[in-house]
């Protein structure tokens, strides 16, 4: 998760959502990162943090359409804070298809890193931005679901989801 030194100037806000609760943190001009209530590797609301809601307007609304079958694509300033090994990965989870799967084996291929499936899957576990960079779209080699930071039931609904909404567009 970002955090500028001493976590001053960052701002959060809590969106819930049917998956539970989604804190957002950022500053005036980016969304640093969106974690899901209870999630694995997600960094505790640290004391200087403001609440805002103002900021988050349009990441909430996004976020909010995305839930409600309206979004398929979120269009939101972002700074990622990574090795640039992890922003590459996490910026390939961008340009993953909504409603579709790719192995880890198949993101690190993406990179012209075709051996590197685990090193996609630690970086993936650390994906500042649930849902926004959809790393729940990252299954398995053999199409299970492996490895959410959120849980694999939250994992199951969100392409469950995703699903659904593409079988009522159709």
């Amino acid at each position: 998760m970002a955090r500028s030194a001493g976590g001053d100037g960052l701002l959060f806000t809590t969106v819930r959502s049917p998956i539970g609760v989604l804190r957002l943190v950022g500053d005036e001009r980016s969304l640093h990162g969106v974690t899901i209530d209870g999630q694995r590797w997600s960094t505790a609301c640290d004391p200087l943090w403001r609440r805002a809601e103002q900021p988050f307007a349009l990441a909430s609304r996004q976020l909010e359409e995305y839930f409600a079958g309206d979004r398929t694509r979120f269009e939101l300033p972002v700074r990622l804070a990574g090795t640039p090994f992890q922003v590459s990965v996490w910026r390939a989870l961008g340009q993953i298809e909504f409603a579709s799967t790719r192995s880890y084996g198949q993101v690190a291929a993406s990179l012209g890193r075709p051996r590197a499936a685990r090193a996609v899957g630690f970086a993936n576990a650390r994906n500042p931005l649930a849902i926004v960079l959809p790393c729940h779209r990252v299954v398995g080699a053999d199409g299970r679901l492996v490895g959410y930071g959120g849980g694999l039931e939250r994992k199951a609904w969100l392409l469950e989801h995703e699903a659904s909404v593409l079988e009522r567009a159709a």
